[in-house]
């Protein structure tokens, strides 16, 4: 199992979308007017509203309601003068000839659509947000979703990880867009064409002012860089409703109900808390273990070592009524005479011809710095290598799959001369053998799921967290976090640790975590912890944890042996008897609000569906309206009173 590495820069092709009314797009009038030239201005009128954007800077302001809000400053690159603004029934054109780049702006569903073309390779660092004298804080989607406050000192900060790192828009961030709270409402920017872009956070006087940057580049597919704003309602997750609307205008959003349809195993994911076995946890006597402990529905998976599951281990585990199979990836090859892993070693010359290599000829480096990237362009030119692998590893009777590193977003260049390939076709590529496994039957999983990847996927280890860069320079800590041994219960995953004061506050705060992921997708697929960060490696942050899973309804995910079994197995079974009909009649709803109930943020309430499910969950240490300080309730329709949870008792 390898640790994610550090993100590369991509830029954002930003699609800015903006509403008349304040409210977000979903339902109102999509009937375009025509674009005005006012001065060096090109304003397009929105119902009772404007856009309004600057020629000479690609600066946007929204006007409405007799309010008007800085949308984007200008462009912190020069762009030379513009050329006339040409009207085209709905859409405004224009060019800067220095930068031979070309404008289009229209509105679409009430939003307005720019698009940046360029006829040569250049970059372009626009839009710039969080301007506004009325910005009070910035949501993005690093993994699940924070919401900081822009003035916040500590976010200002230099240890959070966050301040002056690009953001991959593929890989730093899990959802393509990003959005500001201006007082009462707010704005959203979307960005369903990600690549070649990336979001970066800075503090400037002591304020939080996001930056995108698009790289414009004709090898890689990136001449085209599309960016929208929509000014939205107030709530922390208003720019995920709005990201969501978009998914499902352009048919790029599957439900859960409609993967199951299609595969009924998914249903076993229903209720399931998740575990990767080690040692003795992957026999049958594991399997008895578990079910007399009361645990009905689990995700079991076991890495790619010389010890899997047996065909008796499987066996027992699908009489059990769960889903059990392997860890697999198809991103790393090592020589196979010195390999340090089986998932390393690939038949014929995969090792080294199928590697890929940079634009000097040098090859990737592989996970942790031994061996190399595959290129999936090389495995697509011979599927029958990845096809054995997948018969080898399934021979069990494995009716799970997970695939490692295909759904991060960590895309690659490839110049190697027998297989050339751009990050576009990379993606292709990926989506291509993630639907192939799904295609076989297998109840699919991968890593820190994009929402690009959701729709071939059934579940994701990753996207729950919200990462900071800082927990990888501690994971590299082998002393501190651990390490791959012993081989049956490596340290790396059974030894608890307590994090740092500024790890715990970026990553764990419940007063800034914000369900954005889960306002897009949780009705699409099962979203969970990273293995590395299961549920007893870090004993400090599990009653946090363990209120998150149900706010959220998404399941917990443990490193499992005999002894732990032991040790915590009533623990387990109690949360995982108290979490499986919450998620088994609210895992194919949509979350339809979450909202805060208190001024520190610690008290928060979600909703799934039509009040299918309601969940209050106190983070807090003193009690709130009756509901205690460390306590989760959690009513179904139907329900005459809440359930309760208070996991540290």
């Amino acid at each position: 199992m390898r640790l994610r590495r550090s993100p590369r820069a991509v830029a954002v092709i930003a699609l800015l979308s903006l509403t008349a009314t304040g409210l977000t797009a979903c339902g109102q009038d999509t009937t375009a007017a025509s674009p005005k030239v006012d001065g060096n201005r090109v304003v397009i009128p929105m119902g009772d509203g404007s856009a309004n954007v600057d020629t000479t800077s690609l600066a946007v302001t929204a006007t409405t309601g007799g309010h008007s809000v800085e949308l984007s400053a200008p462009a912190a690159d020069r762009l030379g003068a513009p050329g006339p603004v040409r009207i085209d029934g709905t859409q405004a054109h224009w060019t800067y000839p220095d930068r031979a780049l070309s404008v289009t702006a229209a509105t679409e569903d009430d939003r307005l659509r720019i698009t940046v073309h360029s006829d040569r390779d250049s970059k372009l660092t626009w839009p710039i947000t969080g301007g506004d004298a009325s910005a009070t804080a910035l949501q993005i989607p690093r993994g699940e979703g924070l919401s900081l406050p822009v003035r916040d000192p500590f976010w200002n900060g230099p240890g959070t990880g966050l301040i002056g790192e690009p953001l991959a828009l593929t890989s730093g961030l899990t959802m393509p867009f990003w959005g500001y709270t201006l007082g009462a409402r707010g704005v959203g920017y979307i960005v369903p064409t990600d690549i070649g872009s990336s979001l970066t956070v800075n503090s400037a006087a002591g304020k939080l002012i996001s930056s995108a940057e698009h790289d414009f580049d004709e090898r890689a597919g990136t001449r085209d860089y599309t960016v929208t704003f929509t000014l939205t309602d107030g709530s922390p997750v208003a720019a995920a409703k709005d990201y969501r609307d978009e998914l499902i205008k352009h048919g790029r959003f599957v439900s859960m109900t409609d993967k199951i349809k299609k595969n009924p195993q998914i249903t076993k994911l229903l209720g399931a808390f998740h575990a990767y076995l080690w040692g003795d946890g992957r026999s049958p006597e594991a399997i008895a273990q578990m079910h007399d402990l009361g645990l009905s529905h689990m995700w079991l998976g076991y890495d790619a070592d010389d010890h899997p599951m047996t065909e008796d281990a499987i066996d027992a585990a699908k009489n059990a009524g769960y889903l059990a199979g392997p860890y697999d990836s198809w991103d790393n090859a090592q020589d196979p005479a010195t390999a340090d892993n089986p998932g390393s070693r690939w038949p014929g010359r995969i090792w080294p011809d199928g590697c890929v290599h940079d634009a000097d000829g040098k090859p990737e480096n592989g996970f942790g710095g031994r061996g190399c990237y595959v290129s999936s362009q090389a495995l697509k030119q011979d599927p029958k290598l990845f096809q054995d692998r997948y018969a080898q590893m399934s021979a069990n009777g494995a009716n799970t799959y997970f695939l490692d590193v295909d759904a991060a977003g960590d895309f690659f260049d490839d110049y190697t001369a027998a297989h050339p390939m751009n990050q576009q076709q990379d993606r292709t590529n990926r989506l291509d053998r993630m639907r192939w496994l799904a295609e076989r039957g297998q109840v699919l999983g991968s890593e820190a799921a994009g929402a690009w990847a959701a729709p071939v996927l059934a579940f994701d280890h990753g996207a729950q967290n919200t990462i900071s860069d800082e927990i990888w320079k501690l994971q590299r800590n082998r002393q501190v976090w651990g390490a791959y041994y012993p081989e049956q219960a490596p340290q790396v995953f059974f030894k608890p640790v307590d994090l740092p004061a500024n790890v715990v506050q970026s990553m764990f705060d419940p007063a800034y975590r914000v369900p954005l992921y889960e306002t897009v997708l949780h009705d699409s697929l099962v979203n969970v912890d990273r293995w590395e960060l299961s549920y007893y490696k870090l004993p400090q942050q599990q009653t946090m944890r363990a209120l998150t899973a149900i706010l959220n309804n998404t399941p917990l995910n443990f490193a499992l042996d005999r002894a732990t079994l032991t040790a915590h197995g009533p623990e387990i079974a109690r949360l995982q008897q108290f979490f499986a009909p919450l998620h088994q009649a609210a895992g194919t709803l949509p979350m339809t609000d979450f909202r805060w109930l208190t001024d520190d943020h610690l008290v928060q309430r979600t909703v799934f569906g039509d009040g299918g499910l309601t969940v209050t969950a106190n983070f807090g240490t003193v009690d709130s309206g009756g509901l205690p300080g460390g306590c989760v309730d959690a009513q179904l329709k139907g329900d005459k009173t809440p359930r309760r949870l208070c996991p540290a008792q």
